[in-house]
């Protein structure tokens, strides 16, 4: 949990206030928690401690954060936020040579911890940056999601 609380800033510093951006899928958004992934939440009505609290429940427990790599954690959290829990774990198994079944078993978790910290982050991002060029909106939004990618692996020299 500590861990967590000591990262939870970098990803809300990415998520910004309150968005409705017709162009945005997530459509009304606030602190990255979109309506259409949590229908019954007034996201207008959202504070900054709930939204810790879903992201603690919903991300960071879903990716098990307190199981990965202090340089790597970051970037799993993160990209789960921004792309869904699935894909950021089929990411984190390529980026570890194992088979991309999208659930975090034991095999996952060896993998990760064998793995050279630094490859795993490098990996891992460049298989969100070929997400992020597949993507329709890439031309709307490409620009904030490379910076964002940037700043994650400076995130990532800080970690190591």
């Amino acid at each position: 949990m500590t861990m967590f609380l000591d990262l939870i800033d970098r990803v809300l510093s990415h998520e910004g206030g309150y968005v409705n951006d017709p162009r945005d899928p997530g459509g009304e958004t606030k602190f990255g928690i979109s309506k259409r992934s949590y229908p019954a939440v007034d996201i207008k009505a959202l504070t900054r401690p709930q939204a810790i609290a879903i992201y603690e429940r919903d991300f960071w427990q879903r990716v098990q954060g307190d199981k990965l790599p202090r340089p790597f954690v970051f970037q799993a959290l993160d990209a789960a936020v921004n792309h869904g829990i699935g894909n950021a774990v089929r990411w984190m198994q390529r980026a570890a040579g194992v088979a991309d079944d999208g659930q975090i078993g034991p095999l996952t978790l060896a993998a990760i911890a064998r793995a050279e910290p630094a490859d795993l982050v490098l990996l891992f991002n460049a298989e969100r940056l070929e997400f992020y060029a597949m993507l329709g909106k890439f031309d709307v939004y490409g620009r904030g999601w490379v910076n964002r990618t940037a700043g994650n692996l400076r995130y990532a020299a800080q970690d190591n």
